[in-house]
């Protein structure tokens, strides 16, 4: 629909017409004698050429002059109401990206792979998923980073994720830390609603923070935490001497990450290969469901510059008249 948001500017459309009703002053002048008649002559008919024309301009003037009122009134076309859904919760991923994650215990479609890669399909597609949060995104290593704060533009928050490399923050693994930036970037909104998603395969080994210590801050903020322990119990690898059993999930601290999970509110879930990790999101999903309210907004388009492109048109249009007047009238002298 067509709008102007100031409509009432186009009352002064009549304003040129009413400086030409006003009486010229009248002037006083001596009278002059015209030794050269036919000179005169000469030029008194080039005036009423100009005056033969001066309708043309006139209308020209005019037109530019609408048309720059026209864009003074910030005319807007204005879309049809479109509903977004939105809700006060504001989740943090912090996604463990250390030295650990490239271990590949994981398999999608019968191929190995890191646990990173899991990690990026399965928390990819449950980023996408949450079209009503605030979404952020937080990597750690040894240190930890804000990939990207909170937003509805969950597709920049997927891509940051899937962009994510082992190494960029560190080989070693500091959880406090990236409890307690969770913390810094939680604390001030203004919702009640605050969650952090920790997914971790190590234990604390890094970081200036503890992991109790980060625990109790998020107390305090009351942000709740579900953590993730992530990473093959067991599994089997061929050597020299044949194969054996190890246990790449051995540094795991499953009882600091339960206790995380317990003071803030939060659950601890166990996730050894991709089926359960994607069992976990979806549990997530129930224990945090996706609010259904819906804020409704018109999208607004300007289009003041189209008027104003028309009146610069015109003005080069009128300035272009003159130029070809006055060499025209200099032609005819000469």
């Amino acid at each position: 629909m067509f709008e102007m948001q100031w409509p009432w500017l186009l009352l002064l459309a009549p304003l040129p017409l009413a400086m030409q009703l006003l009486p010229a002053k009248k002037r006083v002048e001596a009278a002059l004698r015209v030794p050269f008649y036919q000179h005169a002559s000469q030029l008194e008919q080039h005036h009423k050429l100009g005056l033969n024309k001066r309708p043309a301009k006139l209308l020209l003037l005019w037109l530019i002059w609408l048309s720059c009122l026209l864009a003074a009134t910030n005319p807007q076309w204005v879309g049809e109401p479109t509903s977004m859904p939105s809700s006060g919760r504001d989740l943090l991923m912090a996604v463990d990206i250390s030295g650990s994650m490239e271990q590949t215990d994981m398999t999608i479609a019968g191929r190995g792979v890191t646990r990173l890669m899991a990690v990026k399909k399965v928390i990819g597609e449950f980023v996408v998923r949450r079209n009503s949060d605030r979404m952020g995104l937080i990597l750690f290593g040894a240190q930890a980073y804000l990939q990207a704060p909170l937003t509805y533009d969950r597709q920049t928050v997927n891509q940051l994720l899937q962009e994510a490399q082992i190494g960029f923050a560190g080989r070693e693994t500091a959880i406090g830390d990236a409890i307690g930036l969770a913390v810094k970037r939680l604390r001030d909104r203004p919702n009640a609603s605050r969650v952090l998603v920790l997914l971790t395969d190590g234990a604390n080994t890094s970081g200036q923070l503890s992991p109790e210590k980060a625990t109790e801050l998020a107390q305090q903020a009351k942000i709740k935490i579900y953590t993730i322990a992530f990473g093959a119990e067991s599994m089997e690898v061929q050597g020299l001497f044949g194969s054996r059993t190890i246990n790449p999930s051995r540094d795991l601290d499953e009882p600091g990450m339960i206790n995380i999970a317990e003071k803030t509110g939060g659950k601890y879930f166990r996730a050894r290969n991709l089926e359960e990790l994607e069992n976990i999101h979806r549990e997530l999903d129930r224990l945090e469901p996706v609010e259904m309210e819906t804020e409704t907004f018109r999208p607004v388009q300007t289009l003041f510059y189209w008027p104003l492109a028309l009146a610069l048109l015109l003005s080069l249009l009128l300035a272009s008249w003159h130029l070809w007047q006055g060499r025209a009238t200099r032609v005819e002298q000469a």
